[in-house]
């Protein structure tokens, strides 16, 4: 099924068929206006319509979505989200058009509004035109709305440019969301990232505040010559989580005197060769 009929297959599961039907009606008017004017009625009148509960989507939901789109997760999509992202789906797929009535509604959208349309990203056509949305998001002081870029969402890895991409990386550090639902995290780790990380470490470190054990999972591949000595630091920690990342940092280093550093904690070594120890548990843990 093509995303937009998947989401209409969720939503019928999910509403009363009355607010079913007015959702069906308004999608189909939406298909057929060449204007915006309808659209941006019809987005408005969502929340009243089919309410905020969550939308839930069970295991196979979720494994249906990602054979629709790869790398599409609503995990934490709500009914109204889905509803808003539905209309603007059936609205047409000409991408000039498309793009144009999304930045308007983005640009009158209340912080709801944007969580969604932010969140459906990843389905609209003609990808590349929504980089500079997606970067806007991601400057965004709304932490809701960073976060709809940020996690659970394949586009930032598929489209931001690394210096973009970077700045993302770093700011779900600076406003204090996890790493781990950064879908693309491990494929898009840059040296450039890695100097960006550490210091910012370096910073948090000379105001005697805490660094995030997640940091260290975009330094490891590039941990070389002075990085080694920051994990070193970090391997001191008093902090079982601090030293459970840089011992997995230390793991993905290509430096020869890694595995040196690694093997003189046996049971951290122990527990990443058994695979017990992942940044995934980690994040888990934390």
């Amino acid at each position: 099924m093509s995303p937009l009929q998947l989401i209409e297959t969720w939503l019928r599961l999910r509403l009363p068929e009355p607010t079913m039907q007015w959702l069906q009606v308004q999608a189909g008017k939406v298909a057929k206006d060449s204007g915006d004017a309808g659209l941006y009625t019809a987005v408005s009148m969502v929340t009243r319509r089919v309410g905020k509960e969550d939308l839930q989507a069970s295991a196979d939901e979720l494994r249906a979505a990602a054979a629709s789109r790869p790398g599409w997760d609503p995990t934490d999509w709500s009914v109204d989200q889905a509803a808003r992202i539905y209309l603007l789906l059936a609205s047409g797929d000409e991408g000039e058009r498309f793009s144009r009535r999304l930045d308007q509604l983005c640009v009158t959208g209340d912080i709801g509004e944007l969580v969604a349309f932010y969140r459906g990203l990843p389905l609209y056509p003609d990808q590349p035109r929504y980089a500079a949305r997606a970067a806007e998001g991601v400057r965004s002081n709304m932490k809701a709305v960073f976060q709809a870029v940020a996690h659970r969402n394949p586009y930032p890895a598929e489209q931001l440019p690394e210096g973009a991409w970077n700045q993302m990386v770093l700011k779900a550090l600076f406003v204090g969301i996890p790493l781990d639902p950064i879908i693309g995290l491990d494929q898009r780790v840059n040296a450039a990232l890695a100097r960006m990380l550490r210091d910012y470490a370096h910073e948090r470190w000379a105001a005697a505040r805490t660094v995030s054990p997640e940091l260290w999972r975009c330094v490891g591949p590039f941990a070389i010559d002075d990085a080694l000595d920051d994990l070193t630091r970090v391997l001191a920690s008093s902090s079982e989580h601090e030293r459970a990342a840089a011992a997995l940092a230390l793991g993905q280093s290509p430096a020869p005197g890694a595995a040196t550093l690694l093997n003189a904690h046996p049971v951290l070594a122990k527990a990443i060769n058994e695979g017990t120890l992942t940044w995934r548990s980690l994040a888990l843990a934390g």
